[in-house]
C-alpha cells in the first residue's frame, strides 16, 4: 500500500511540477513581448526626434523665406523707378532717382547678405525649372531656345527657387 500512496504522491506532485513551469514559459513570453515592445517605442522616439530635428533645421533654414517672397514687388518698383530716363528730369526729380538708386543697392546688398540672389538668365539657354516662358519670339543670329530677354527677374534663396523669372525666349 506504501507504494501505491507514494505513485499517488507523485502523480500529484507532476502536475504541480508542470504548472510551474508553464507559468514560467508563460512569463518568458510576456517578457520577451515586453522587451520587443520597449525597443519599438524606443525606436519609434528616436524616428520622431529625428524627424523634428530636421523639421527645425529645415525651418531654421528657410525662415526668412515668406519675407523674401513679400519683398519681391517693392525691389520690382525700385527697378522700374531706376529705369526711368534722368536727363528730361529736373534737379528735384533727378535727386529723388539718385536717392532711389542708393536705397535699391543697399537693399540689393541685404538681399545678397541673406542669400536671396537674381537668376541670371539673360542670354542662356531656356531651364523651365527657373524660368517661365511668356512670350516666344524668332530673332536672326540667336539659337534656339535662348532667352532674348528678361520681362521680371527671378529670385532663389538660398537653394530653393523664390521666384521664377519672366522670359521671352528665341524660337
Amino acid at each position: 500500500m506504501e507504494q501505491e500512496e507514494i505513485k499517488k504522491e507523485e502523480k500529484q506532485e507532476k502536475p504541480k511540477k508542470n504548472k510551474p513551469n508553464k507559468e514560467m514559459e508563460k512569463l518568458k513570453m510576456e517578457n520577451l513581448a515586453l522587451k520587443e515592445k520597449i525597443l519599438r517605442i524606443s525606436a519609434d522616439a528616436q524616428n520622431m526626434k529625428k524627424r523634428l530635428e530636421d523639421e527645425i533645421s529645415r525651418l531654421q533654414k528657410y525662415e526668412g523665406l515668406e519675407f523674401a517672397k513679400e519683398i519681391l514687388p517693392t525691389i520690382d518698383n525700385f527697378e522700374r523707378a531706376i529705369q526711368l530716363d534722368d536727363t528730361n528730369l529736373n534737379d528735384e526729380l533727378s535727386k529723388f532717382l539718385t536717392g532711389f538708386k542708393m536705397i535699391y543697392a543697399n537693399l540689393v546688398n541685404v538681399l545678397n547678405q541673406k542669400e536671396i540672389k537674381e537668376i541670371e538668365c539673360l542670354g542662356k539657354e531656356f531651364d523651365p525649372t527657373i524660368m517661365e516662358a511668356v512670350l516666344t519670339a524668332k530673332e536672326e543670329g540667336i539659337p534656339k531656345n535662348q532667352v532674348i530677354e528678361v520681362l521680371q527677374k527671378g529670385y532663389m534663396y538660398k537653394d530653393k527657387l523664390l521666384r521664377p523669372a519672366m522670359v521671352k525666349v528665341s524660337e
